[in-house]
């Protein structure tokens, strides 16, 4: 499943890439997150607990950025499993100055199996654009955190 879209936040660029790249704002902002480690720089450990229709479940994963370049862009890996099943993924995010905002534009794809993969491909991929919003709607919440 591919997604992409993109955001606008009322900050500098720099200031943007920090927020994306600071575990703690992360925590508050990845939907269903219930822990979020770094385990190392740029590689991080979470649980998170998620319900997709009747599947609900918690799930344990890592992502790794990769191949940074600040404040403009990342690679993003990343995978999670629990009882209902998997999750994998890959994606960039890019972040460019537009003004006195910053333009956040992400890219990727995910694959999903086991029970999760059952509640079928059109539900999954609005459950999972609706998630992408809430953690960008989060992230603007963070971000005014810091003012």
């Amino acid at each position: 499943m591919k997604l992409e879209g993109k955001y606008n936040y009322k900050a500098s660029q720099q200031v943007v890439w920090d927020l994306f790249n600071n575990p703690r704002h992360l925590e508050k902002a990845i939907p269903g997150c219930k822990k979020l480690e770094e385990r190392e720089p740029g590689k991080y450990e979470a649980i998170s607990k998620i319900g997709i229709a009747a599947v609900k479940g918690t799930y344990s994963g890592k992502f790794e950025v990769l191949d940074p370049e600040p404040p403009n862009r990342y690679r993003l890996i990343g995978e999670g499993s629990g009882t209902p099943g998997f999750v994998k993924g890959e994606g960039i995010m890019e972040f460019s100055q537009d003004g006195e905002s910053t333009t956040v534009i992400y890219t990727g794809e995910v694959q999903v199996g086991g029970l999760i993969a059952g509640v079928g491909q059109r539900l999954i991929s609005g459950i999972a654009k609706m998630m992408i919003k809430e953690f960008f709607r989060k992230m603007k919440k963070e971000l005014k955190s810091l003012k």
